[in-house]
């Protein structure tokens, strides 16, 4: 597999989504592209080990997309390689009420990744910029001061959201956690196929809710709010990757393979080498283990 070029999949500030690509196949076979993906993962997860080693940096992994942009598939896939105790996955849904009665990125700071350890956001803080935006009626869940019904929540409002994002994960960056945020780029065309196969396969049939459907209705007010998410939230700190993701087999080489790049830049991430003390006496150590045969 060839170099994934980064920067093509990078938004920046001015980031429109009907300029970019929902699908990608580099011009192979699924066949080539999972045998690809198996390289490339098992490089990552031997990089992982490295990195968890070396403990002075956590990786976090933000995932957004619409309902069946393939997000649960793709964490199984990517991370296959990964020793289970290095990687941990949390999936954000409807807020609990003990988290409602807490600031709204609260649940969020409890499971961040420690140093040394992948965390992936299946579902994301930006939820609350997203989910919350098209139904600005959840808000009101969240008590806030000053916000007692609907027409309460004008543009400031979220222009504020968006700064406290980026106020937060500058935090973190700052204190050594490496944040990567996928967008998958999911076509409305696809997302209609994949719910028809969740209709028509028994095995599937519990993935899909009728709110799917509630919330397709809902598709460019979506795709509107991810844009303007994406663009004021896009950062050299914690930059937002856009993904085609209609071929789920390619949007794992690209997710995976722009992880690995970006992680082989950071030269100062190697195994902690042994004191000269130890290493002076590493053959008496192993004549120790050796006798006790």
């Amino acid at each position: 597999m060839n170099r994934i070029e980064i920067q093509q999949y990078r938004a920046n500030n001015d980031f429109k989504i009907s300029e970019t690509k929902t699908y990608e196949d580099f011009g192979k076979s699924e066949k080539i592209l999972k045998k690809e993906l198996s390289v490339i993962r098992r490089e990552l997860g031997e990089f992982q080990d490295t990195i968890y080693a070396h403990g002075k940096y956590s990786i976090l992994v933000c995932l957004q997309g619409m309902d069946t942009a393939g997000k649960d598939s793709l964490i199984r896939e990517i991370f296959k390689d990964f020793n289970v105790s290095g990687v941990e996955v949390h999936s954000f849904k409807v807020p609990t009420e003990l988290e409602l009665s807490h600031n709204y990125l609260w649940r969020h700071y409890l499971v961040l990744p420690a140093k040394g350890k992948f965390g992936v956001f299946n579902r994301t803080h930006y939820e609350n910029v997203l989910v919350t935006r098209v139904h600005p009626e959840y808000i009101l869940n969240e008590h806030i001061p000053g916000i007692h019904n609907v027409e309460d929540i004008d543009q400031k409002f979220w222009d504020k959201r968006f700064e406290q994002i980026n106020d937060f994960e500058r935090h973190l960056a700052e204190n050594g956690t490496l944040i990567f945020k996928f967008f998958l780029n999911l076509s409305k065309e696809e997302q209609r196929q994949r719910l028809l196969r969740r209709l028509a396969l028994k095995e599937k049939h519990w993935k899909f809710s009728p709110g799917d459907l509630k919330e397709r209705e809902l598709w460019q007010t979506y795709q509107n709010c991810y844009e303007e998410a994406i663009s004021k939230t896009t950062n050299d700190y914690a930059p937002w990757f856009v993904v085609p993701a209609d071929n789920k087999k390619a949007t794992r080489i690209i997710i995976a393979s722009i992880l690995l790049q970006s992680l082989k830049k950071y030269k100062d991430i190697k195994e902690p080498m042994l004191s000269d003390k130890i290493l002076a006496n590493l053959g008496t150590y192993e004549e120790q283990l050796q006798r006790e045969k």
